[in-house]
């Protein structure tokens, strides 16, 4: 059995959930303190983030993960125990295989051949794990960043191992997220008989118009980097399960992914002046999940491009899609970010999984990037 799938089945056998990190990161410090790595807990309220570092010297090359998976959902729906890793047909099955105990048992791989080959690496490098990106994501990396920022260590390459991946390893990296916004709207009504309309106000009614004009707004038109911004309805409730019953109010919550052509006070603003347009009484509460970010070059997507075509022997693509990610708390710092990680086909779903091949070759390129960048300068 090869070292990446060994530690990758111990991952899985861990049923992390978020927020619970069920062993993880210790498994992770254990490792990687024999290769000189100190390893620090920076915890807040029930997140556990890990800070492992070797080396003091600039530039630093950071690995970022997250040891926390989605739950698995009905037990019945998948073919073998969710936190009992399982091969089948040369994948490896198991909560977390592909989102992102793969990415993490690569980039401890990787680390494990790099500096054994490469004993006096420029740099430093560091590895940071939380145990809450799958959720609000409110005590993990933005508050070790905040921590990172006081001490004035300063990240220059930040990798992400999130599976990037669309139709075969490392065809398309993320170079950049768009933002996301989340509005909690309620209009208010009167509450009434339906045979007596004209003694209420039915808030749905008043509403439709105004969900037509945001949903058909054009925010923008996008850029070279990213597609245009969208607003998503998620979830609509009103009334009281009666069918003879007008309802008081109506909640509705909504999203915005947004390019790096708007932000989030231009979005509250054209929001609020659509929703004056029509005549109800309405309370609208948001929270900014994350600012778009971008690496529109430099030495990490040069490096990232180069190792995928050495390895694999194709070109990849740059790329701003999917969800957000905690690579939006590292850009603000000035740091170069990228994501790359497994196939991203299986991810959030039953029987998730990742092809065993995928895996071994994942840690070379992972290896390949820091050979890239951190062994062609010896240190002083």
């Amino acid at each position: 059995m090869s070292e990446t799938k060994a530690l990758l089945k111990e991952l899985i056998r861990r049923e992390s959930v978020t927020p619970n990190d069920a062993g993880c990161q210790n498994l992770i410090t254990e490792r990687l303190s024999k290769l000189g790595f100190i390893g620090e807990q920076l915890d807040f309220a029930d997140t556990k983030n890990l800070w492992l570092r070797c080396g003091q010297k600039a530039p630093l090359f950071v690995f970022l993960g997250h040891t926390d998976v989605v739950p698995s959902g009905p037990l019945t729906a998948w073919d073998s125990p969710p936190f009992e890793p399982t091969i089948r047909d040369g994948k490896l099955y198991g909560r977390g295989a592909a989102d992102m105990k793969g990415s993490i048992a690569a980039f401890m791989t990787a680390l494990e051949r790099f500096i054994d080959r490469n004993p006096t690496h420029k740099g430093s490098i560091a590895l940071l794990m939380t145990s809450d990106e799958e959720g609000i994501a409110s005590h993990g990396v933005v508050k070790v960043v905040e921590v990172l920022e006081q001490r004035q260590e300063k990240i220059d390459w930040c990798l992400v191992g999130e599976p990037s991946s669309d139709k075969k390893l490392g065809d398309v990296i993320r170079v950049g997220r768009r933002g996301s916004l989340c509005a909690k709207l309620t209009v208010f009504g009167i509450q009434g008989h339906v045979a007596y309309p004209d003694l209420a106000d039915n808030p749905i009614h008043s509403f439709a118009p105004a969900l037509k004009a945001l949903t058909e707004e054009v925010w923008d038109q996008g850029n070279a980097f990213f597609p245009p911004t969208r607003l998503q309805v998620s979830n609509i409730s009103a009334g009281t399960g009666a069918e003879n019953i007008i309802p008081g109010q109506l909640e509705i919550q909504f999203n915005l992914r947004f390019s790096t052509e708007l932000n989030e006070d231009i979005i509250k603003t054209r929001t609020q002046a659509i929703l004056d347009n029509f005549d109800f009484k309405y309370n609208l509460q948001w929270r900014l999940s994350g600012n778009p970010f971008l690496t529109s070059g430099g030495t990490l997507i040069e490096a990232t491009h180069a190792a995928i075509k050495s390895v694999c022997h194709y070109t990849t693509v740059d790329d701003t899609g999917g969800g957000t990610s905690d690579g939006r708390f590292i850009a603000p710092t000035g740091a170069q970010v990228v994501e790359l990680g497994p196939i991203n086909a299986s991810i959030h779903k039953v029987n998730e999984h990742i092809s065993l091949d995928d895996l071994e070759t994942l840690s070379h390129i992972y290896e390949q990037i820091l050979i890239n960048l951190l062994s062609s300068v010896q240190p002083e």
